[in-house]
C-alpha cells in the first residue's frame, strides 16, 4: 500500500523498494513498479517496516532536501535521512516561536481541545444509539449535551489554564457515564474513575496501555515531520515527556483507544483471565492480554476512513502522521489555523 498525501509518500507494502526513475520515484514491489510519483510534487518520504530505498533514490532525496524517514512495522520512529541542509531548524524555531506567543499557544490548545470534545461526543452519541437501555440512553445524552455546551465556549478562552479547565470538565463528564458504554457485568469490567498510576481495575489497565501506544505513535509523527515532541502547546513542557506528541493524540484518544477498548471488551475478545491483579491494588494485562490488544491495535489502523480536512481516504495509522504534517504547515504560517481530526459520527 502506498499513499501521497500532504506532498509526503508512505510506503507501508513490506518489501516495496523505492527507486529513482529520471525525475520521478518508482514503488517496486516484487520486481514490478507498482506506482511512480514525480519528484516535485513529494516534499518528503515515509517507509515503513521492511519498506526501503535504493542508494540512488535515498541520495537524489538527500540532494534535493527531501527528507527520507524510516519507521517500523508498528509506526514508531527509526531514523531520518536528510542532505546537508534541512529545513528542520526552521519548522523548531516556529514551533519555539508559536510556544512564545501566548495567543497562538491558546489558538492551537483550544483546536486541539475542540477535536477531542467532538470526538469524545461522537463516541456517547453512538453508545446512545446503540443502548438497549432507557437510563443509559438518557445518561449518555445528557453527558453529550453537556459537553456539547463546553465547546462554545472555547472561543472565549484566550489563557491557557482556562482551555485546560474546559478540557477537564468534558473528560470529568466523559468518563462518568463511560461504564454506560459498557455491555459486560460489572463483576467482569467495573469501571468508576480514570486511575492512572497505577491503574486500578481492568477497564483503567486497557485504556492505559493503548494510550501508551498511541504516545509512541504520536511522538513518532512529530519526529517524522522535524517537530519537537517535547515542546507541547496543552501540555506543559517537562524534561523527558513528549508535551508535543501528548497534545497530538488529545483528539486521537476517543477514536484510537477508547472506542477500540470498547469493542475489546463489549465482544469478549478480553476477559478477565488476560488481567493481573497485583498487590497494592494495582491490575495490569498480563502477556497473553497484550498480544490481543497490540493485534487489534494494528488491525484497527489499517481501517481507512475520509480524512475530512483533506477529503482523501486514508489508514487511521497515518492520522497522527497527517495530522503533525497539518500542524507544521500551520506553524509554518501555511494555514491559519490547526485543523484537528474530526471522526465521523
Amino acid at each position: 500500500m502506498t499513499r501521497e498525501l500532504l506532498n509526503t509518500l508512505f510506503v507501508l507494502t513490506e518489501n516495496a523498494v523505492v527507486k529513482l526513475e529520471g525525475e520521478a520515484l518508482a514503488i517496486h514491489i516484487e520486481d514490478e513498479a507498482k506506482r511512480t510519483v514525480p519528484l516535485h510534487h513529494l516534499g518528503s518520504v515515509m517507509l515503513f517496516g521492511t519498506a526501503h530505498i535504493s542508494g540512488p533514490a535515498l541520495s537524489r532525496c538527500a540532494k534535493d532536501g527531501r527528507a527520507v524517514n524510516f519507521m517500523d512495522f508498528a509506526g514508531r520512529f527509526q531514523a531520518r535521512v536528510e542532505g546537508p541542509e534541512s529545513g528542520n531548524i526552521l519548522l523548531r524555531l516556529a514551533q519555539f516561536a508559536a510556544y512564545a506567543d501566548p495567543f497562538r499557544t491558546a489558538s492551537i490548545a483550544r483546536c486541539v481541545v475542540a477535536g477531542k470534545l467532538r470526538n469524545q461526543r461522537q463516541n456517547l452519541m453512538r453508545a446512545a444509539r446503540d443502548t438497549k437501555k432507557d437510563e443509559d440512553k438518557t445518561y449518555l445524552q445528557a453527558a453529550t449535551d453537556a459537553i456539547a455546551r463546553l465547546v462554545p465556549m472555547l472561543p472565549e478562552q484566550s489563557d491557557i489554564e482556562s482551555i485546560r479547565g474546559i478540557e477537564g470538565q468534558a473528560a470529568s463528564l466523559y468518563f462518568e457515564v463511560f461504564d454506560r458504554m459498557l455491555t459486560v457485568p460489572p463483576s467482569e469490567f467495573a469501571f468508576t474513575v480514570r486511575t492512572r498510576r497505577p491503574p486500578r481495575d481492568r477497564v483503567n489497565a486497557l485504556l492505559s496501555f493503548l494510550y501508551a501506544l498511541l504516545t509512541t505513535d504520536c511522538t513518532a509523527a512529530c519526529e517524522g515531520v522535524g517537530l519537537d515532541p517535547q515542546l507541547g502547546y496543552l501540555h506543559v513542557p517537562r524534561p523527558g515527556r513528549p508535551s508535543l506528541a501528548l497534545d497530538l493524540m488529545e483528539e486521537f484518544r476517543p477514536v484510537l483507544a477508547e472506542r477500540l477498548a470498547l469493542t475489546l471488551i463489549n465482544r469478549r475478545q478480553l476477559k478477565v483471565e488476560h488481567f493481573d491483579d497485583f498487590e497494592g491494588g494495582a491490575v495490569l494485562l498480563n502477556e497473553v492480554g497484550r498480544k490481543i490488544v497490540l493485534s487489534a491495535y494494528q488491525e484497527r489502523k489499517k481501517e481507512e476512513i475520509e480524512h475530512p480536512f483533506l477529503k482523501d481516504k486514508a489508514p487511521l495509522g497515518l492520522l497522527p502522521h497527517l495530522q503533525a504534517r497539518l500542524l507544521a504547515r500551520h506553524l509554518r504560517g501555511d494555514l491559519d489555523h490547526y485543523p484537528p481530526f474530526l471522526s465521523a459520527p
